[in-house]
């Protein structure tokens, strides 16, 4: 021992125990990347544009505008920080090197909130599009207990072990776009283009502009549309050449759902009245796709393109579903590695080799997150501001963790470095990361003041997990900000 000590009779002596990861194989390119990203933007967009709808009504293609330009900060924030720090974790991971453990578990603990209500309104969005070929799917009971099914099957899939094909996850992503891209052209061609006056109508006309606080709320809302980014970060140890790879994804995945979802929100305006789509009762609010496809200007194209929509989003729902859970197994998993979490959520079944519990409490605590769906009639609209209270959070701390490292490390390597700098004590600060931050937390305050289902259910969550990780950590006898130094070792 250094300087002559020696443990005494009844001292106890910390050892930390290493648990080691097996090394994950790099072999993702752009391709995939694109794909694990796309899988939860894309399928966002087939619940998120009638949830939009439900609360901005005729502002609905301003307010994704405005959570567009957002989401293009998120991206940045994160290509800058995947080539940074090229592991698995994402916002987790940049907040623990950007300021210490505590913070990075609140970043990785909000979200694990972000995946689980990820799984249970994809889940949840299933149905109504499978109502196409069987009405009954849309009473609420019978809809919200196949949504439980299918997470519990995909549990079952999870803790077996069979895997998902990623070859057809492109082909089913690339016949995704295609279908949006011909109702874009097909809406634009035969509504809007043939009435041009019928989406100044149906955005500025009366009683279709919400107040001022259902825009912002439609604005946080619309943050749920924009997912993928957290996605992709957790893939870093399995991108070939991450410094590269993962910012040419984030670029590829920005032009791609800006495109997309703005052509999508104006045809939606164009062929139907903003409380039609939505109405999640009588309207579009849970399957907006299906609307458009049903307010075509021919039966013809209705007759193909409804079955092709309803088939194809309960596909990619189920994917995003699956992916939350994919998701929460990698983060528990990152997360246990570092200390933040106990090791038993990262216990691999010693069969299957699969980590069995991580998967099963998930899954359950999906499951009991839907429950309010038998019977609350606003259920929808409160599980999307549960996702905005985790996702916008998470947001916020990745931005300042950029930023912190930016002056707590500059001379990091950053292979993607973010322009648009602004010096502040001779540190250069990304501008793009300021407007981010200041962005996602302004909107974050005004959802918990003014929603109290997810506000009472985010803190319910925080605190729940703070409990866990203070009483894991003084059990191992470890601080709660950093991991102890070992002898001869630099600062962490």
């Amino acid at each position: 021992m250094e300087n002559g000590w020696r443990p005494k009779l009844g001292d106890k002596v910390f050892r930390p125990r290493r648990i080691k990861l097996p090394h994950l194989r790099r072999v993702l390119g752009v391709p995939a990347l694109f794909s694990i990203g796309y899988g939860d933007v894309g399928g966002s967009i087939y619940y998120g544009l009638g949830l939009v709808a439900l609360v901005a009504l005729g502002a609905t293609p301003i307010v994704l505008m405005i959570a567009g330009i957002i989401y293009i900060f998120n991206a940045l924030t994160y290509a800058e920080g995947s080539a940074m720090i090229p592991e698995g974790g994402g916002s987790a991971s940049y907040a623990r090197h950007g300021f210490n453990d505590l913070v990075g578990f609140v970043s990785g603990w909000v979200l694990m909130l972000s995946y689980i209500v990820t799984m249970s309104i994809s889940a949840y969005t299933i149905p109504p599009y499978l109502s196409y070929f069987w009405p009954v799917l849309n009473e609420p009971m019978i809809g919200t207990a196949v949504s439980m099914g299918i997470i519990l099957f995909l549990m079952l899939v999870n803790v077996l072990g069979i895997r998902e094909s990623s070859t057809m996850n492109i082909f089913f992503i690339g016949i995704d776009i295609t279908t949006q891209l011909t109702l874009v052209i097909l809406g634009i061609t035969l509504i809007l283009a043939v009435n041009p006056g019928v989406l100044f109508q149906h955005m500025f006309g009366h009683g279709n502009w919400p107040s001022m606080q259902s825009l912002v709320f439609g604005i946080a809302l619309a943050a749920l549309c924009f997912t993928g980014v957290e996605s992709v970060s957790q893939h870093g140890e399995e991108t070939r050449h991450p410094e590269k790879k993962m910012p040419q994804a984030y670029i590829l995945m920005i032009v791609a759902v800006l495109v997309l979802f703005a052509g999508i929100s104006i045809v939606a305006l164009s062929a139907m009245t903003p409380q039609i789509l939505g109405d999640p009762v009588n309207g579009w609010a849970r399957d907006p796709i299906a609307g458009i496809a049903a307010n075509l200007p021919s039966n013809v194209l209705q007759d193909i393109f409804a079955p092709l929509v309803a088939i194809l989003a309960a596909t990619i729902m189920l994917v995003s579903t699956n992916a939350g859970l994919l998701g929460i197994s990698r983060l528990a998993y990152n997360l246990s590695s570092h200390h933040q979490l106990p090791a038993t959520l990262s216990r691999i079944h010693h069969r299957f080799r699969t980590p069995y519990l991580a998967i099963i409490l998930f899954c359950l605590i999906a499951i009991l997150v839907l429950t309010p769906g038998f019977f609350a009639t606003n259920f929808f609209a409160d599980l999307g501001a549960l996702y905005v209270f985790g996702s916008l959070l998470c947001f916020a701390l990745a931005h300042a963790a950029i930023l912190r490292l930016r002056v707590k490390k500059p001379e990091l390597p950053r292979p993607f470095k973010l322009g648009w700098n602004i010096r502040i004590k001779g540190q250069e600060l990304p501008l793009t990361a300021i407007l981010g931050l200041i962005a996602t937390s302004v909107i974050w305050i005004i959802v918990i003041t003014t929603q109290p289902f997810s506000r009472w259910a985010g803190i319910a969550w925080m605190v729940s997990g703070l409990i866990i990780y203070s009483i894991y950590r003084w059990k191992a006898h470890l601080p709660l900000t950093h991991l102890p130094k070992k002898p001869g070792e630099g600062m962490l």
